[in-house]
């Protein structure tokens, strides 16, 4: 018995979850009729190598431990960058150009001056990210019990796309505290130049909802 079809489009899905494999296992001999061995496809569990099991404890805090690094790191990486682009956003009068711009602001601020901001980034990208890569999984594996095994194949793309939209949404909530301090210590000169100075300022300025 070879594998059915829908195993066969399951395999080349290029969505598909690092949940099984698909091996083949030969059958003992039969000599009925001189009939040749057959072949049987059989699903196959985390292989030994894995660092976890899928869907388990530490499977979630593996993908949120992956989106810190990926979110926070690469982010913070590009602060200078990000500065800039705020700036002539704001005062495009000033900063005429992304060159202009960084000439600007080390004229006036020194190096140091193209960092500012890059506490806020690291904490509230790093906080995206935990929630993005993190809940993608657990919404991903929540929406395919609720939906049952051949419907979550069947609508898998939907699903994915479910499941990030969701993750997304709890993500962009977790970033927008050090994202509304990250902007005002970019964007208005004299306002604060870090982030222990920044959270008490706006905090006793708007109150919570800042």
């Amino acid at each position: 018995m070879y594998p059915t079809s829908l195993t066969q489009l399951a395999r080349a899905n290029p969505f598909s979850a690092p949940l099984f494999s698909l091996q083949k296992v030969e059958e003992p001999q039969q000599s009925l009729n001189g009939q040749r061995p057959r072949r049987l496809a059989a699903a196959a569990t985390a292989d030994e190598g894995d660092s976890c099991e899928f869907g388990s404890q530490k499977y979630f805090i593996l993908c949120g431990f992956g989106g810190i690094l990926s979110c926070g790191t690469t982010h913070t990486a590009v602060v200078p960058l990000d500065l800039v682009k705020c700036r002539m956003q704001v005062n495009p009068d000033k900063y005429k150009s992304i060159g202009n711009g960084f000439a600007v602001t080390i004229r006036e601020d020194g190096v140091r001056g193209l960092a500012k901001g890059w506490a806020p980034t690291f904490i509230g990208y790093s906080m995206q990210g935990l929630c993005k890569f993190g809940f993608y999984e657990v919404f991903k594996i929540f929406y395919s019990d609720t939906l049952g095994e051949e419907n979550a194949y069947l609508w898998r793309t939907s699903l994915y796309l479910a499941a990030s939209a969701s993750a997304e949404f709890f993500a962009d909530i977790a970033l927008a505290p050090m994202e509304a301090v990250k902007v005002r210590i970019q964007t208005q000169p004299g306002y604060a130049n870090t982030l222990r100075q920044g959270v008490p300022k706006m905090f006793a300025e708007e109150g919570l909802w800042a």
